[in-house]
């Protein structure tokens, strides 16, 4: 799993932007946003509140730029990995574990003090406080913005001089700046003015946390309102085919009838050999009609049969090619409904025809193999994949990585559990998906 963690580029990326945060002090410092031409003219006696302001806000401007590559960059590694492994806990735990880290690099590669006293602490407390609350609802880009504002805010509490005794302000830029507002009497303004924008700031990443948070909760509920019509929709016009389907077998019974009396009435050897034939073509639509009404409706097929409809289903009509792999003998008989699980092989294939949609070079494959002794039916894809944090929510009806809602994958689920069958899914972004219906020992026969 880890060796998995490694190979993913979106981790890399997100290294990626921590290690920026924490070494673009190198291209933007105090000398290259004038700040040090300030602070030197400030030394110099030439001390004036403007001159004073404008240099403590390019440095809460500089710190909040500087913070925040290495702060969202944790905060996205942490979703990141715990969505991979499944461990929620872990959004919280790496952003602990990294940010120090940072300040630790910080501190070693610069002269520049940039010290992790109360003002980190209470920022990453606000920011973990941030990451529990949202609980994957907010996007990286809502996620930036709300992030920006909160470290903006809490970075003037550092340029509040009565604050220093109590650990904010340790830094040796802040540290001088607050010395000359008080040498200048200044000290009370700049409080003013510090606390000001600090609740400003921080009142607005509240806002808009909560703001975005419900928005995206108001979201996902129209969503599951639109999946339960979609599935009653569903339900009712299931009902309705099956009442047709039902319907059908009252004029197959009386073809049936009349194709006996037909036998019954001629001596022709070729009439009787049609009719016989018309009767076995009778009682396998009977049989067919049977599997549909009924979901516990079984028989054993063999895989080449099973393939054979599948393909037949699913290509009549149009150009499509699916291959299939058989790793086992295609003699093999299998106890399944057959329509039921070729309407659920046809659903893969279905999704795995849209997930190579425009992919150069897209492969689909039907895949037949024995694993101890299970038999596995599988589909894949070179397509795009699935984000592990999906890979859960494509069973529920309704749920969709497409523009429209579906059922597809919850039918196969439903299909899988009817026959005992479990599902596996293997899936990795630009690489392609696997999902494979693996049918247990009692369903096979050798």
């Amino acid at each position: 799993m880890i060796a998995s963690l490694m190979k993913s580029w979106t981790i890399w990326m997100k290294i990626g932007v921590i290690l920026f945060g924490v070494f673009l002090l190198s291209w933007l410092g105090p000398d290259e946003i004038g700040l040090t031409d300030l602070l030197i003219s400030l030394r110099e006696g030439e001390e004036t509140g403007n001159q004073l302001m404008l240099a403590v806000f390019l440095l809460v401007s500089l710190n909040t730029v500087l913070a925040l590559f290495h702060y969202i960059g944790a905060l996205l590694l942490g979703d990141e990995i715990a969505a991979r492994l499944n461990r929620p806990w872990l959004k919280i735990v790496i952003p602990l574990i990294v940010i120090p880290l940072d300040y630790i690099v910080i501190n070693a590669y610069y002269s520049l003090t940039y010290s992790f006293s109360a003002y980190a602490l209470l920022l990453l407390l606000a920011i973990l406080l941030l990451q529990a609350f949202e609980k994957d609802r907010l996007k990286p880009i809502i996620k930036t913005i709300i992030c920006s504002q909160l470290i903006f805010g809490i970075e003037w509490l550092n340029e509040i001089p009565s604050l220093s005794q109590y650990g904010f302000g340790q830094g040796s830029i802040s540290k001088e700046l607050t010395n000359i507002a008080v040498q200048i009497g200044f000290e009370q303004s700049l409080t003013l003015y510090s606390l000001t924008l600090c609740l400003i700031f921080v009142i607005n990443a509240v806002i808009l946390a909560v703001y975005f948070s419900l928005a995206e909760q108001k979201w996902r509920i129209k969503q599951e309102l639109h999946y339960a019509q979609l599935e009653a929709m569903q339900s009712r016009s299931g009902r309705e085919a099956l009442y047709l389907v039902h319907d059908l077998k009252t004029p197959l019974t009386a073809i049936e009838g009349l194709n006996s009396l037909i036998s019954m009435k001629v001596d022709d050897s070729k009439i009787k050999e049609y009719c016989q034939r018309i009767s076995a073509s009778i009682l396998s639509v009977s049989d067919m009609i049977s599997e549909i009404l009924y979901d516990d409706k079984k028989h054993w097929c063999r895989i080449k049969d099973l393939v054979e409809y599948v393909e037949a289903s699913r290509l009549s009509g149009t150009n499509l090619n699916l291959k299939v792999d058989f790793q086992t003998d295609p003699e093999i008989k299998i106890f399944i409904n057959k329509i039921r699980m070729t309407r659920a092989l046809v659903n893969l294939i279905d999704n795995a025809y849209d997930a190579v949609n425009g992919v150069e070079d897209g492969k689909i494959l039907l895949k037949v193999k024995n694993y101890e002794n299970e038999l596995w039916l599988g589909v894949s894809d070179n397509g795009i994949g699935i984000l592990p944090k999906e890979q859960e929510k494509i069973w529920k009806a309704g749920f969709s990585t497409k523009s429209h809602p579906g059922m597809g994958l919850a039918f196969v689920r439903q299909v899988a559990e009817g026959h005992g069958a479990s599902l596996e899914i293997d899936s990795k972004l630009g690489h392609g998906t696997i999902i494979w219906i693996k049918l247990a020992e009692g369903s096979v026969s050798r």
